[in-house]
């Protein structure tokens, strides 16, 4: 039986532990190291590694702090963070992570999925899309951290990616990224529909009560966060947490039982 998930996303810039606000005000946290052990004591269902240095600077993937931090991690990981070719995915999997994370090159080359699902098994293959709300109304996804618009839409890129044989889609909101009030339930609403393959959604949650909503409108799917799981108080004090198995509990059993209420 499928479950939600909620995912810690750490971004890694410098080789440090970093959050943004709105992809820009880069605070360092910590080591991603210790991080990852912390979340291992905390028993957390997945890991989000996004290398934003990587993507920005169109350096490849540090595969040795890949592998350092697969080898300590006891849950599935998933990596993001310069992988432009099907040879740089087949050594980010072989070195213990689940899934590889594709962002700008998958839009360019819609090939690129299909290549790399046919090496690694669609499972493996993930798309993220960093999303901003359009002036003109609706939403258009960036590319480059955020610099550089693709003048198109979440919904189409989505559809796209599952016909080329994307395994997940990840839906970074910019415009809540840090801001811990909520997620954009908006933008989910205008791509959720029209795909079969898991979603995630990154960008927002400032409370366990964000990803109860997430969760309890969508049913089956990934509530990811930063600040939420960095962050303690009105100063934002860095303190690395996580709900409780009894929180998470709590949550699937909520969205169970309003679901089987509406069936």
């Amino acid at each position: 039986m499928l479950l939600p998930r909620i995912i810690p996303c750490l971004l890694i810039r410098d080789k440090g532990l970093v959050k943004t606000v709105q992809f820009d005000g880069f605070k360092y946290i910590g080591d991603p190291i210790n991080t990852v052990r912390i979340f291992n004591e905390k028993e957390v269902d997945e890991l989000i590694v996004l290398d934003i240095d990587a993507s920005a600077r169109g350096a490849e993937p540090d595969y040795r702090m890949i592998k350092n931090l697969a080898a300590e991690s006891r849950m599935p990981l998933c990596y993001g963070g310069g992988v432009r070719t099907v040879e740089q995915a087949k050594k980010v999997i072989s070195l213990g992570v689940e899934k590889v994370a594709i962002s700008s090159a998958a839009i360019d080359d819609l090939s690129l999925i299909s290549r790399v699902a046919e090496e690694v098994g669609t499972q493996s293959v993930v798309a993220v899309l960093d999303v901003k709300a359009s002036h003109m109304g609706g939403y258009v996804v960036w590319t480059h951290n955020g610099t550089k618009s693709t003048n198109r839409s979440p919904k189409d890129l989505a559809i796209e990616l599952e016909k080329a044989g994307v395994g997940e889609v990840i839906l970074n909101s910019i415009d809540n990224d840090g801001l811990m009030k909520g997620y954009d339930i908006k933008m989910v609403e205008a791509v959720h529909e029209y795909i079969s393959v898991p979603l995630t959604v990154l960008g927002g949650a400032g409370s366990v009560k964000d990803i109860s909503k997430l969760i309890r409108r969508f049913g089956v799917i990934g509530a990811a966060a930063g600040s939420l799981f960095f962050f303690k108080g009105t100063y934002r004090a860095v303190l690395i947490n996580y709900p409780s198995v009894r929180e998470r509990d709590q949550i699937i059993k909520d969205n169970l039982h309003e679901r089987l209420s509406l069936a």
